[in-house]
């Protein structure tokens, strides 16, 4: 028996165009009325996510002043990157589903475990007809009212609950695009797998030690089958 945690964000669903779109937002919300600025485009802009390069360095190679521009725009994407009217822009990944159902056909337990609270998640789930691969206890995500600190601080409490909840099986698996995930998976001897699909860069995913880097989803799926 193997089990799969995967993260939401990233192997399942494509968070890209959410981000662009609030940058955008943010860049015009800042500007001035006669400011010429330097906007990103969105292969730019998502590179420079990937890299980790930070919201304040982004505000500046967009055009935005560094003392006067830059906080507000680093303040106003914190407020606006979760909110409802945003969300509107995320997509599945073309193999995702196929990578589930996969999954499934293969008697692998499916779990989701995301840093995405319940509001931002339940209805997502309904939409694309995904709670035929989670069961209702094997969903971890985060409560309405959860105040978040840090995603590399957060996930791995949040995978130590769902360790306890869950029966015990030897040969489990983390599938994620960030180091959270990474360190969720680490810190309870789960194997990891990081994908290329979501917002870090193989570069930044390396410095975790995954047991393997995969291009998405549907790529972690057949290593996990083939361990």
């Amino acid at each position: 028996m193997k089990r799969l945690f995967t993260d939401f964000d990233g192997p399942i669903m494509n968070v890209s165009e959410r981000y662009f779109q609030v940058y955008n937002f943010c860049l015009h919300k800042v500007k001035q009325p006669d400011q010429m600025l330097t906007p990103l485009t969105k292969a730019e802009f998502w590179e420079l996510k990937r890299s980790q390069v930070s919201e304040t360095e982004i505000a500046i190679k967009s055009g935005l002043t560094l003392i006067n521009q830059a906080p507000t725009f680093v303040r106003l994407r914190r407020e606006h990157i979760n909110a409802k009217s945003f969300f509107a822009y995320d997509c599945i990944h073309d193999r995702a589903i196929a990578a589930l159902e996969t999954a499934q056909n293969a008697g692998i337990e499916l779990a989701i475990m995301t840093m995405r609270r319940e509001w931002e998640l339940l209805p997502v789930l309904s939409k694309y007809d995904l709670h035929r691969f989670f069961k209702s206890d094997r969903i971890f995500c985060l409560k309405n009212d959860y105040i978040k600190t840090q995603d590399i601080k957060d996930k791995p409490q949040l995978m130590t609950k769902a360790i306890a909840s869950l029966p015990y099986i030897e040969n489990q698996w983390m599938v994620g695009d960030t180091e959270a995930d990474l360190i969720a998976g680490n810190s309870h001897n789960i194997s990891t797998i990081g994908v290329l699909s979501g917002i870090r860069n193989q570069t930044q995913l390396e410095i975790f030690q995954p047991q393997a880097i995969a291009q998405d989803l549907a790529e972690a799926v057949k290593i996990i089958i083939n361990s």
